[in-house]
């Protein structure tokens, strides 16, 4: 599988962890077994040189994580409010922004299985063109992780993302904006998304009440885990990297979409987006 996306450190006060969506999915899957490269682009500076290293000791390659003169790593700023949900200060531009085509790329995404990407990566046009280059060479599964971050989007990007994307996965939140029609419940809505967009599979999540999938004309529910929050950071991510697996490997869609809401309801009682977690954390969201 290849991840393309950005990387980043995100401080929570003077305590920086490692994040971006995409590089959580990809820390996921890897920890998890799967099989995943991730692309992105650090700065060179000291910021990029930690990263690396943490990449590097998480079992991600970085052969495809391009170094960048002028261009900064990032480095956000995660708020939390009562309930720990987090919102973000995000820099603009930064080295993850400028992501070049290069033929080491184009070969990786031809030979994937999937190609794992959201929309926070595409709001500059280089990013953004690299992107929709690979995903036109490819014919890798595409999952699309809508991950909306105000103003880091435009409206016309996203459209364009879930056209060729053949999974979505949203929150409630996203789904509301990309959904025109305000009638009807969340099935209705998901209805109205796969008329106009033709994804395989859409997966609407539901923080602490669960997720929501359609998949091979049938709608799958699970009402989630119930767990002491430290922050939501990263807790979608580590949902969509155990949602992909089951996809990949056939797994039963009920099985999968249990496992998923476990997996990040157990990231969600942890601080920050890459926390370890071991076997069995279906059991013991359970207990």
């Amino acid at each position: 599988m290849l991840c393309f996306g950005e990387v980043l450190w995100d401080a929570f006060g003077e305590q920086k962890v490692a994040g971006g969506a995409t590089m959580n999915v990809a820390f996921h899957l890897a920890q998890q077994g799967a099989g995943v490269t991730f692309a992105s682009s650090l700065g060179t500076d000291a910021s990029g040189d930690e990263m690396v290293d943490f990449l590097q000791d998480n079992g991600l390659s970085t052969d495809l994580v391009q170094r960048d003169k002028t261009l900064p790593t990032c480095e956000v700023t995660v708020q939390l409010d009562e309930k720990q949900q987090a919102t973000y200060i995000i820099p603009q531009p930064v080295s993850w922004d400028g992501i070049k085509t290069t033929p080491a790329l184009n070969k990786c995404a031809k030979a994937a299985t999937a190609v794992v990407f959201g929309s926070l990566t595409a709001r500059e046009a280089t990013s953004r063109n690299t992107l929709l280059n690979l995903l036109g060479e490819t014919k890798a599964l595409k999952v699309f992780d809508v991950n909306l971050r105000h103003p880091h989007y435009t409206l016309q990007t996203i459209q364009n993302l879930a056209a060729v994307a053949d999974v979505v996965k949203m929150n409630e939140e996203e789904a509301d904006l990309l959904i025109t029609s305000k009638k009807g419940d969340l099935k209705d809505k998901i209805n109205e998304f796969r008329s106009k967009y033709h994804a395989q599979t859409i997966c609407v999540t539901r923080g602490d009440n669960g997720a929501m999938v359609w998949h091979d004309h049938e709608f799958f529910e699970h009402p989630g885990f119930t767990v002491d929050v430290v922050d939501t950071v990263g807790a979608g991510d580590s949902f969509l990297a155990t949602f992909i697996i089951g996809l990949l490997n056939k797994t039963p869609m009920q099985q999968t979409l249990e496992r998923a809401c476990a997996v990040g309801a157990y990231v969600a009682s942890k601080r920050g987006a890459t926390p370890r977690y071991v076997d069995g954390v279906v059991d013991l969201m359970k207990k």
